[in-house]
């Protein structure tokens, strides 16, 4: 079977990255890569073009997770409190959950989506949790919440 090189100007799944070369089928190449310009080909002017622009990227991207890390380090030095109704065991009547969370961030200053809050289970006990926060690619927070029981009346 016959291949091509091509330098790919995307990161694409199972194939490769942004500036990589890689050898796939020509009909690959010719209707799917090239058509939706994910892919062009492999000359010295275009390899050269790509290790410009790939720089550039990586730049960006160095840039990109410096904030990431820091909105992590923000994010673990936060701790929230909140006063739930609870009975004398410490067992909560309602739960916490990812809505609760990002409302009680949002009061302290944070934005965070409710797909960001990775909580395995709603939070049912008085006490103190850790709460999982992506933020993004492999960088995640936990945030400290407190779980208190309100006063009966």
């Amino acid at each position: 079977m016959k291949s091509m090189e091509v330098l790919l100007r995307e990161d694409i799944d199972k194939l490769g990255r942004c500036g990589d070369v890689v050898r796939v089928a020509p009909g690959y190449a010719r209707n799917f890569l090239m058509p939706r310009n994910l892919a062009t080909a492999a000359t010295p002017e275009n390899k050269a073009l790509m290790e410009r622009r790939r720089a550039k990227l990586e730049i960006e991207a160095a840039e990109r997770n410096k904030e990431y890390a820091a909105q992590v380090e923000l994010l673990n030095a936060v701790r929230l409190s909140t006063a739930e109704r609870a009975d004398d065991q410490g067992h909560l009547y309602g739960s916490v959950n990812t809505a609760r969370v990002v409302e009680l961030l949002a009061g302290a200053g944070h934005t965070v989506d409710e797909r960001q809050v990775r909580l395995e289970a709603p939070i049912k006990a008085v006490g103190e949790h850790a709460v999982p926060i992506h933020v993004h690619g492999e960088f995640e927070a936990a945030v400290t919440l407190v779980v208190e029981a309100a006063a009966t009346q």
